[in-house]
C-alpha cells in the first residue's frame, strides 16, 4: 500500500479547494506563502511599497491562473515564478533612478595583470559573515547600488536560484547575455563591498 506524504496530501487538498473557489483556502495560501513572496519581491525591487504591490499583483495573477495549475511543480515553486514575474513587471514600468556606471565599480588592472586596488582582505570567515546582520545589510545595500540590469540578473541567479535558461527567458535576452551580466555584476559587487569596507564612496 502506497504511503501518501502528509505535506503532499495537504497541498493537493489545498489546491483542490482553491480551484473550487474556497475563500478560506485562499486565506490559507496567503498566510502560508505571503511572507516568502514578499521577501522575494523585496530582493527583486529593493523597495517595500513596490514589493507589497508586486505581491498583491502576484496573488491576483495566481488566483486567476489556479485553473491552469496541474501540480507539475510544488505550489511554492509556482508562486515563486509568479512573484518574480510580477516584480519584473514593476521594474519595467517604474522610473529609473540615477545609477552608478558599472565601469566605475569594476576592478582596474595594471599592465602586469595585477589588480590596481587590491581587494580588502576579509577578516571573518564566510560562515561568520553570513551570520552577521551587519554584513548581510552591507551586502544588501551594495546589491541595491548596482545598475538595475546587473542587479536584476544577480538577484535572479544568485539569490533566487533561477536557472540561466529561465532567467534569459524572463529578461528576454540570450543565455550568453545573462552569463556576461552575472559575471560583471559579481565583480562590481565585490568592488562595492571593498569600497564600503574601506570607507570610500561607492561611485
Amino acid at each position: 500500500m502506497a504511503v501518501i506524504e502528509t505535506d503532499t496530501f495537504d497541498e493537493t487538498a489545498l489546491v483542490a479547494q482553491l480551484q473550487r473557489g474556497d475563500a478560506e483556502a485562499f486565506e490559507t495560501l496567503v498566510r502560508q506563502h505571503g511572507g516568502r513572496m514578499l521577501a522575494v519581491a523585496r530582493r527583486m525591487l529593493g523597495d517595500e511599497h513596490a514589493a507589497q504591490d508586486a505581491v498583491q499583483d502576484a496573488f491576483l495573477a495566481a488566483f486567476r491562473a489556479l485553473g491552469e495549475f496541474g501540480g507539475q511543480s510544488q505550489l511554492s515553486t509556482w508562486l515563486h515564478r509568479i512573484v518574480v514575474n510580477a516584480s519584473l513587471m514593476k521594474l519595467r514600468t517604474r522610473k529609473r533612478k540615477p545609477e552608478c556606471s558599472l565601469e566605475s565599480l569594476l576592478p582596474r588592472f595594471l599592465e602586469d595583470g595585477h589588480q590596481a586596488e587590491p581587494a580588502t582582505p576579509w577578516t571573518v570567515s564566510a560562515e561568520t559573515a553570513c551570520e552577521s546582520e551587519e554584513i548581510r545589510r552591507l551586502v544588501r545595500e551594495c546589491i541595491d547600488s548596482l545598475p538595475e540590469i546587473f542587479r536584476t540578473v544577480l538577484v535572479l541567479r544568485d539569490l533566487e536560484q533561477v536557472p540561466t535558461e529561465e532567467a534569459a527567458r524572463l529578461l528576454d535576452v540570450t543565455e550568453s547575455v545573462v552569463k556576461t551580466r552575472l559575471h560583471r555584476a559579481r565583480l562590481a559587487l565585490r568592488g562595492l563591498i571593498d569600497r564600503r569596507l574601506q570607507g570610500a564612496s561607492p561611485c
